[in-house]
């Protein structure tokens, strides 16, 4: 489904919104839940990351609501608990401690990255080799979307070719985060509620910073991220 772009926008999936409904409702509670508010807000309460917060069945159903056929298809292995994240108006603030350059980083490049790298002593590790990115819209709200730099997959894929789980590629990582920022184009891909966006696992991304009025209701996104057995397959060209 991905193209030569690094994405793909997922719109009208059969049985899609009635997920995210489900999905909607279950974060609504996380979201009032004291203990999962302190463990997951950054950036001043701008960011719940949510990791692993919504309790997907492993085939990804959720609440008795499957997850679309047509999604189901895209991963053979079991489904992990869903990240939920929710973006508030004033993203990114800024926690006590963090750099300027962290931060200005983050408002400026929207803190790019690439999934499944570690930042462990300054350096960054090879521990999770994601299969794909796969989010999905619970909420309407245009703020503060995903943005993806198109074609980056690409870049990284020549950069990072055949590393391996626990492989410290930070100067190659770096470099090639460089050449994109200077070749890619930066686009944001906002998606609303019951829709979905399948990103390449090796596309640098970002969140955008808050942009326009703050209205009530936070950015929702469910994010779904397997890990392939082998760290080999990260890099490989396939889908």
């Amino acid at each position: 489904m991905v193209d030569g772009r690094g994405y793909a926008v997922l719109r009208e999936v059969e049985g899609l919104p009635a997920w995210a409904e489900a999905a909607r409702g279950l974060a609504e509670v996380a979201l009032d839940d004291q203990a999962l508010r302190d463990r997951w807000l950054r950036h001043d309460g701008t960011w719940f990351v949510g990791v692993e917060v919504l309790a997907n069945d492993p085939d990804g159903s959720l609440g008795g609501v499957p997850l679309p056929a047509a999604l189901r298809g895209i991963w053979p292995g079991s489904w992990h608990r869903a990240q939920l994240s929710a973006i508030y108006p004033g993203y990114p603030g800024r926690d006590p401690g963090e750099s300027d350059a962290a931060h200005r980083f983050r408002r400026i490049r929207c803190g790019a990255h690439v999934d499944g790298l570690h930042l462990e002593g300054g350096r960054r590790v090879l521990r999770e080799p994601h299969a794909f990115i796969l989010g999905i819209g619970l909420s309407d709200v245009a703020a503060s979307p995903l943005v993806v730099w198109e074609g980056s997959h690409e870049i990284i894929r020549a950069a990072l070719d055949g590393a391996e789980a626990g492989d410290d590629v930070t100067e190659a990582y770096k470099a090639a985060r460089a050449d994109v920022f200077a070749r890619c184009a930066k686009v944001p891909v906002p998606v609303q509620k019951g829709e979905a966006v399948l990103v390449h696992r090796l596309a640098v991304h970002g969140i955008a910073p808050w942009a326009g009025a703050a209205g009530r209701d936070p950015r929702l996104i469910a994010y779904f991220r397997p890990l392939f057995a082998r760290a080999r397959d990260w890099t490989a060209r396939h889908p």
